[in-house]
């Protein structure tokens, strides 16, 4: 079954596939990379690239371009994962929107599972990480479970 989102439409040339997942997972990995170097990559023209890449923004696949920043560098060497539990079942479901203004939560996910959301934080200590539970504690009222990130082999992995 064919996903709208694929690189290609669906009974699209599976050369245009390829050439569209190479922009693709180019641009994932730098995105910076100029019109001819991607024309180069690919074996197009400069003008046939520019109109792919238009043609994948408009269509939703390229979402926008960011710089990666070294966390570390920032002041930020503690990574780690809070899940969050209501305190109450009969409390509004609204945890995401009350940590919203929480600047080193970097990820809110709804899971299925014990618990309801999974936090990912970046902060410079362990009593940075603390007070920031403290916050989460107070502003969601709920309960967390911290898992402390050792080391990362990778991540931002692209998807293609």
């Amino acid at each position: 079954m064919s996903s709208s989102n694929s690189p290609a439409e669906a009974g699209g040339p599976p050369a245009a596939q390829d050439v569209d997942r190479e922009l693709l997972s180019t641009l994932a990995r730098d995105g910076r990379a100029s019109f001819t170097e991607l024309a180069e990559r690919v074996g197009l023209s400069v003008s046939a690239v520019h109109q792919r890449v238009r043609r994948l923004e408009q269509r939703g696949l390229i979402t926008g371009y960011a710089a990666q920043l070294d966390a570390k560098g920032l002041g930020l060497p503690l990574t780690a994962f809070v899940s969050i539990t209501p305190i109450e079942a009969a409390q509004p479901d609204d945890a995401p929107a009350r940590l919203a203004h929480l600047s080193a939560i970097e990820a809110c996910h709804s899971v299925a599972g014990v618990e309801s959301y999974i936090l990912k934080v970046r902060v410079a200590s362990p009593d940075a990480l603390e007070a920031l539970l403290h916050e989460i504690r107070s502003a969601a009222n709920v309960t967390t479970r911290t898992t402390v990130v050792l080391s990362t082999f990778y991540e931002d992995r692209p998807p293609v």
